[in-house]
Formats: C-alpha cells, structure tokens, sequence
C-alpha cells in the first residue's frame, strides 16, 4: 500500500506520495514464496504426468496395442516384483550386486583419492600422475572388459575392477580440481599462524576441497551404478545383471523392468546419501545455511 507524507515547499505545504519499490526478478530469487499450500498443490502437479505415462502403458498393455514380449504391463512388473521379493530371490541377488558396487566404488573412491592428493599437492606428482590419468579417461571403460577378462578370468575381479576403474576419474578429477581451487590466502594466512605440513593439508587444504570431493562422489556413484549394469553381464552367477540375462532368455519383459527399476533406485538412494553427508559435512557454508 502507498503511504503519504507532508512536505513543505516555497509554496507552501502539498500532500506527496513515496510508493514501495518494484519487486525484482533477484528479490523473488532471494526471497522465495513460503506459502505451503502452493508447494503442496506444485508437488501434487509433478506427479501428474508420472501417473498419466503409466495409465496410457496400462491401458496400451491391457488393449494389445504393447505386447507382452515388448513390454509387460506396469500391473504385471509390480506382481512380479511382489512374486520375486516374497521368495527372496530379489534380495539375495540386490545383495550380491550391492557387494560388487560397494567394492568397486571403495576401491575407486581409494585409488582416484590417493592419486588426486599426489598430483594436486606438488607440481612433480602432476607431471607423473595427471597425463596418464587424462589419456586413460578418455577411453571408454566398458570397451576394456574384454582385457580384463583375460587378466583377471571370469570371476568377481574383472566386475569390480571395471567399477573401480570408473569411479576413478571422477574423483581424481574433482579432488584435484578442489585442491587445487584452495584460496591461497587461506593457505598463507594459516602459515602465518604456524600451521605447516600435514596439519596444513588435513585442517586447511582438505576441508577447502571437501564440497569438490563430494561432487566428484556423487558423479562417481552414478557412475559405479552405470558400470555395474555392463559389468554384471559378464558370466555372472547371481546379481540384478543374472536376472536380466535369464529374463531376456525367456522374454519375461516383466523382470527386466524390475531390475532396471531397482538399478535407478540404487542410483536415487546414493545420490540421497552423498546428500545428506554433503548436509552434515558443509554445514559451516553460508550455502547450506537456513534461513
């Protein structure tokens, strides 16, 4: 609402009028709506059209208009996945494939980590370490398992080297960036204060290139979640990726969507995960700050 105020002029005294100023794109930025019953009806929106592509499968797959043998109704995925979750044939297998990623992502997480701090923290490690590792990540991972098969054999070790070897590059490439993105300032005002060697590099460098890190994570678990659909084609005994193979033996559509819906939940849950550490560990940001 304008509000008024009395000003004295050589005239003599008139009535002025001192409006709000305009609300800007940036204000609208900064100080977003809080209204909740707009979020809510926003949210109830997103799920419209979800809902809507699952109708029209349904109704394509109840009508013969998509075939069984292209792909099973959404009815028919969720009994099968009930049918699959009652015997425990889908945990025993989620749990097998859950075990490859894990190690794969640790010993990636290990081995791109420890080569990012020699090569980040001195220009010799840079020289030594960064050419190969920028030749080796242009090569598409995937076309490598034929190699490691004949290195490694058939068993688990080629599965979880290809998933290693993926996670990597992201988080060298991160890492490195992060560290070396460290605000100088920062490093010479904590040399001012006596802090020197590895106290330098575990209480200032390290935590200034913890947000870099944490990206490169969460490229590096959807990365591992990606290889692991390749890797576990490879003669696998059990897994999400044995499940595939026999339900593309006996074109059960059905079951791929299962697994391939379990595939993209992995994906969901990491991605959450590395969220809330990013929560927890960047709470000192003025970004992760609430208002």
């Amino acid at each position: 609402m304008p509000c008024s105020a009395r000003a004295v002029t050589a005239d003599g005294p008139h009535q002025t009028h001192l409006s709000e100023p305009p609300v800007t794109l940036g204000d609208r930025l900064r100080f977003p709506r809080t209204d909740n019953s707009a979020d809510g009806g926003r949210r109830g929106r997103r799920w419209l059209s979800p809902l809507f592509i699952l109708a029209l499968w349904e109704m394509g797959a109840r009508t013969g208009l998509v075939p069984p043998r292209v792909l099973a109704a959404p009815s028919i995925v969720a009994g099968s996945f009930w049918t699959l979750a009652v015997s425990g044939e889908l945990f025993t297998h989620l749990a097998v494939s859950f075990v490859r990623a894990g190690m794969g992502l640790i010993a990636g997480v290990f081995a791109g980590g420890g080569l990012a701090l020699l090569a980040g923290l001195s220009r010799l490690g840079e020289d030594v370490i960064d050419p190969p590792i920028q030749m080796l990540r242009t090569l598409p991972v995937l076309a490598l398992s034929p190699l490691f098969i004949v290195w490694l054999g058939i068993d688990e070790a080629p599965k979880v080297a290809l998933i290693a070897l993926a996670v990597t590059f992201p988080i060298y490439l991160n890492l490195f960036s992060g560290i070396r993105s460290v605000d100088p300032k920062l490093v010479e005002a904590a040399r001012s204060f006596g802090v020197t060697g590895f106290n330098l590099i575990t209480q200032v460098i390290l935590p200034g290139a913890l947000p870099s890190f944490l990206l490169g994570l969460r490229f590096a678990l959807a990365v591992a979640v990606l290889v692991l659909v390749v890797a576990e084609q490879i003669n696998a005994q059990a897994g999400l990726g044995y499940l595939i193979n026999n339900a593309r033996d006996f074109l059960r559509t059905d079951i791929i969507v299962v697994c391939l819906v379990i595939y993209a939940l992995l994906g969901l849950g990491a991605d959450g995960l590395v969220r809330l550490i990013e929560r927890r560990a960047l709470a000192w940001r003025p970004a992760f700050l609430r208002g």
